[in-house]
């Protein structure tokens, strides 16, 4: 498909998109974990319809699921599926977003207007200086812009309006999923994979033009709580244990130029503290267990667990104990068996024109969890750069691009069926 002759809604959807607060919160007890998320799905229910996706609708979790019917005449074309999350993450505001259009842009510094020290170095990030000639889409410096993922969110959309506009390219079924709190790890949570009712499914979640990411970290969560003993500091002399000075010692015991995410690239997974809630009588230390290869998963947990309990061991009379949770595992470990599901993605992005990079996520996507629950799910770029920050930007071109391989992904199934 020639770029020349996509025009989609694409770039003015996500201008749109981006302007609703839909940050979610790791702390809530709710499903979304903010109501703000509700606002922007309710809203492309309705503008799925306004396209003639007359199915789509809102589940009671905040999953919005609709349907763009088949144009094949062939039996038999299984059904796929295009899912992107509305939720930006906690870490920066997504509040009162302000979309800049830095157009045709020619290498220098992107000054982001609200904040004049926030700048945009293209000698510092080499996907930007492929960019020379398109239009770069920033927030105004105060706040996050959403690329991620409101970025897939508006190519799915747009992709499933122009394959309604245009019933003369064949394609079989196709479902449109979005859904809330991917951010805080919980965007499968509530997630109907029988409902949704796809055979394979792509997440639109990636970074630049050409990438195919079928690859992901494996991950568990760990708690390591040291017990100590609380007394009135006046008479603490020989009785006090404090449980925070032993999970100081114990984070300090950790290697300081291996195993962390900061002295870590490529294929090297890591164990990472990252959220400590302390008090004398008891201290619980959070961390982040992460490797490619599952079994990896289990080496760490156990070096963590020895290193606890050397660490109790010096303060006679404190104790430990920990608990792990599973949080995802590589998909590729399911992809494996479905190499159609990916090789009909590389065939769409070469169409496309692009050159395809596959890459290991050092990190996870909804589409890790889909998996495993029996939907094999990729992940296909969506444009993303510099996400969960103040300096995250996209492309406009890109964002077409995203939307071309949508289309194709849709035909070359069909072709192969």
């Amino acid at each position: 498909m020639s770029e020349t002759t996509l025009k989609t809604s694409a770039v003015e959807r996500f201008l749109r998109y981006v302007t609703f607060d839909t940050q979610s919160d790791e702390n809530s007890t709710t499903y979304p974990s903010t109501a703000g998320q509700l606002v922007l799905l309710d809203t492309l229910v309705e503008e799925l319809r306004e396209i003639g996706l007359q199915d789509a609708a809102r589940d009671e979790h905040g999953y919005v699921f609709a349907t763009v019917p088949a144009t094949s005449a062939k039996v038999g074309v299984p059904v796929i599926g295009f899912i992107a999350h509305v939720d930006t993450s906690p870490e920066t505001s997504g509040a009162n977003v302000k979309p800049v259009i830095h157009r045709n842009w020619q290498g220098g510094d992107i000054v982001l207007p609200d904040d004049p020290s926030a700048v945009l170095c293209a000698r510092d990030i080499p996907a930007l200086r492929e960019q020379v000639g398109n239009d770069i889409i920033t927030a105004s410096g105060t706040t996050l812009l959403g690329a991620d993922n409101k970025a897939g969110v508006a190519e799915i959309v747009a992709a499933a309006e122009y394959l309604m506009q245009h019933p003369e390219i064949p394609h079989g079924v196709i479902r449109v999923g979005f859904t809330p709190d991917e951010e805080v790890g919980r965007g499968t949570k509530h997630f109907d994979v029988q409902r949704f009712g796809a055979s394979a499914a792509y997440t639109l979640d990636g970074e630049s033009r050409g990438h195919l990411e079928c690859e992901t970290f494996s991950a568990d969560a760990m708690t390591v709580t040291f017990q100590g003993f609380n007394t009135h500091p006046g008479f603490a002399k020989g009785v006090m244990i404090n449980a925070i000075k032993v999970a100081a010692d114990f984070v300090n015991r950790l290697p300081k130029d291996r195993l962390s995410p900061e002295t870590t690239q490529g294929r090297e997974g890591f164990v990472h503290p990252y959220v400590v809630e302390a008090s004398v009588d008891k201290t619980s230390v959070r961390v982040l267990i992460r490797d490619f290869a599952t079994p990896g998963l289990k080496e760490k947990e156990e070096f963590i667990e020895r290193l606890a309990h050397e660490t109790v061991a010096a303060w006679p009379g404190a104790s430990v104990t920990t608990k792990i949770e599973e949080s995802y595992r590589n998909m590729k470990e399911v992809l494996d068996e479905y190499p159609q599901v990916v090789e009909n993605a590389r065939e769409a992005i070469r169409r496309a024109g692009l050159t395809v990079r596959e890459t290991a996520i050092r990190g996870g996507t909804d589409g890790s969890r889909l998996s495993f629950m029996g939907l094999p799910t990729p992940n296909v770029f969506a444009g993303e750069h510099g996400v969960h920050s103040r300096f995250e930007w996209i492309s406009a071109q890109d964002m077409e691009k995203a939307v071309e391989v949508i289309i194709d992904i849709a035909r070359v199934w069909e072709e192969r069926t």
